[in-house]
């Protein structure tokens, strides 16, 4: 890749497959020898080519089923493509779902060392650290609760508190954040501002604001293809005719 390109997609496509049965017994896994399933091919993205440039705020828009997601999750790493080239330069944080890579039976403080080895930390990085995520978090006072007594609020501050502190140079963003209290939210936005430049972002999000006020490019997902990857401003328009 030339130097200047963080992650660059050659005709990446991805197909799930999904049984058109679900078998929950024994019985039914025995009848099943001897009728055969059958299955549907559902191709999720299609033949999708675009590059990030480092430190570029790229969104990504497109209605509910659109691809967005596991686009990110490619990137991340956590899915193969059925066919294309994908190329990532620097160390990649995924913020995806809420709950990856936790342990509800653990504390809070244990699941923020977890994380933070899953995302390539050491011990001693994330003992120095520690302070500072928690504080960014808010979550002092439940830092020795079990992460299932948490609410999902309280899992998206941990969680991104983590991501933002591991010190990659890619973030992925998805929609988790719409979980969060509005305080919170504006906390993030102010980080996204103090870093906008210095990381590489990508960004799902349905608020056209937050795209409009952050994102230097966006793409357009729909059907799992891009229709459109350029002016943020444009992108958002194309995505509101599709919506309509």
């Amino acid at each position: 890749m030339e130097g200047n390109v963080a992650i660059k997609l050659n005709n990446v496509s991805k197909t799930f497959v999904i049984p058109h049965e679900k078998i929950n017994t024994l019985r039914g896994a025995f009848i099943n020898v001897f009728k055969g399933r059958t299955y549907e091919k559902f191709k999720v993205l299609d033949d999708i080519s675009f590059e990030v440039k480092k430190g570029e705020f790229f969104g990504i828009v497109g209605r509910n089923g659109s691809g967005k997601s596991t686009l990110l999750k490619i990137i991340a790493g956590i899915y193969q493509t059925d066919g294309g080239k994908i190329n990532v330069d620097g160390l990649v944080s995924p913020f995806l779902e809420l709950g990856i890579g936790f342990n509800p039976e653990l504390s809070g403080r244990d699941n923020i060392y977890l994380n933070a080895i899953v995302l390539g930390m050491k011990k001693k990085q994330i003992e120095k650290k520690f302070d500072e995520i928690v504080k960014f978090s808010e979550l002092e006072r439940f830092v020795d609760q079990k992460l299932k007594n948490y609410s999902s609020g309280m899992q998206v501050r941990m969680a991104f508190s983590v991501a933002v502190h591991a010190n990659r140079d890619i973030l992925l963003m998805d929609e988790v954040l719409a979980v969060g209290d509005a305080n919170f939210q504006d906390k993030c936005y102010k980080y996204f501002e103090k870093i906008k430049g210095k990381k590489t972002i990508l960004f799902v999000s349905h608020d056209m604001e937050s795209i409009r006020k952050f994102c230097d490019r966006t793409a357009v997902l729909d059907k799992g293809r891009i229709i459109f990857a350029g002016k943020t401003e444009i992108a958002i328009q194309k995505y509101l005719d599709i919506m309509k």
